[in-house]
């Protein structure tokens, strides 16, 4: 059972933390506040990394019940999610921005929103729709192991957002760091990461949907 903790806490470190993007959020970041003052930039990663931290706490504690509601199979929801990540994880490869976290025209709109704390940066950037289905499926499978992996999930998401405000808080030092390549090479390898989580998904959605094939 230890064992079973131990992998489920790597997996679900690492499968919140990739699709959150902390670094990605921070370029975002960066871009949109350009030309504010520090203390304003201060505020604004706060409140958009206090915000995703609501939005995927929400639905990580709430998820299964909103499933239920709705009449959606734990294994349905798990290979669409798979799907979506799959998704993101080849648009990562290809050094694209997934268009689940901002589409062109949303980032072109932020430029004259006043408050872009809660849009675009904390939803769709941090909290989009891959985080919110990684956390839903995470939280479903950590029911079936133990209390403790139940907490490893909501710490998982405690940590990504805490990574993703200390790179905010600390952009100016960061962007003196990495470049566009820099930035291209780690998205690529994360996105590589981010597909074979993707594929396990849906692996273990079809053998949770279709029991025989898994014992055959």
């Amino acid at each position: 059972m230890t064992g079973d903790v131990l992998s489920f806490a790597l997996l679900a470190i690492s499968s919140v933390l990739i699709i959150v993007n902390p670094l990605g959020a921070t370029l975002l970041y960066v871009s949109l506040t350009t030309g504010l003052d520090k203390t304003v930039r201060d505020g604004i990663s706060k409140e958009s990394c206090r915000s995703a931290l609501i939005v995927l706490l929400f639905f990580a504690v709430l998820g299964t019940w909103i499933l239920q509601l709705f009449g959606i199979t734990l294994e349905a929801f798990r290979i669409a999610g798979g799907i979506l990540l799959f998704g993101i994880g080849m648009e990562m490869v290809y050094a694209k921005t997934s268009r689940t976290k901002m589409t062109a025209t949303e980032k072109y709109e932020s430029r004259d929103m006043e408050d872009i704390a809660l849009m675009p940066i904390a939803i769709p950037m941090i909290a989009g729709p891959g985080a919110i289905t990684t956390c839903i499926v995470l939280m479903n499978e950590a029911l079936s192991l133990s209390i403790t992996a139940i907490a490893v999930v909501l710490v998982s998401i405690g940590i990504s957002i805490g990574i993703t405000y200390y790179m905010m808080q600390n952009s100016d030092y960061i962007m003196t760091k990495i470049g566009q390549r820099e930035y291209r090479a780690i998205n690529r390898l994360m996105g590589m990461l981010l597909i074979a989580i993707a594929v396990q998904f849906i692996i273990n959605g079809i053998w949770m949907a279709f029991p025989a094939l898994k014992g055959g």
